[in-house]
């Protein structure tokens, strides 16, 4: 197996873990406020997804997000997150609608599948400017592995722990 087919199973692999977390989320506990700082469920998935969306259809393709295009107004969020990506600011505020924004990120990760399809192996080791992020330069693997896959896995984990808190089943295994 070559570098970008095992990044393809690496990430559907991830994506199964999420969807299996998730599938019983209801409402109720996608918005549901933890004490402290951490954010609701509903708002870390949706961060999950528009990252993914933004990492792949803006920083590596070139084009405007989904959420800013075909998707814009249905991706879920009562509102898009800052320019700032302040996220945890975001995150308190936002309201989800849990079928929606799944509806959207089955688009986004479709999005991302095509990409993944045609990329070439040596299409990884190109460079990508990050230092806007204080990353400086990385390159399109090290993205796809940390801002994707490895972003969406430590998310899952926080997903799981938000349903644990409210007293539901987090991992499904």
């Amino acid at each position: 197996m070559t570098a970008v087919p095992l990044m393809r199973e690496l990430l559907q692999n991830a994506r199964w873990l999420l969807d299996e977390t998730i599938k019983d989320v209801t409402p109720d506990q996608a918005q549901w406020t933890p004490p402290g700082v951490a954010n609701p469920l509903g708002a870390t998935l949706a961060h999950i997804v528009l990252t993914e969306d933004f990492i792949i259809n803006n920083l590596l393709k070139g084009g405007a997000p989904l959420a800013a295009g075909e998707w814009a107004g249905k991706a879920g969020v009562s509102e898009p997150p800052p320019p700032s990506m302040d996220w945890a600011s975001w995150g308190r505020n936002v309201k989800v609608d849990l079928n929606a924004l799944r509806t959207y990120a089955k688009a986004v990760n479709a999005a991302t599948d095509s990409y993944l399809a045609n990329l070439p192996d040596e299409a990884l080791q190109s460079k990508v400017d990050l230092s806007g992020f204080g990353l400086g330069e990385q390159t399109v693997a090290w993205v796809l592995d940390n801002a994707v896959v490895g972003h969406l896995r430590e998310h899952c984990g926080e997903i799981s722990c938000l349903k644990g808190v409210q007293g539901a089943k987090g991992y499904p295994i």
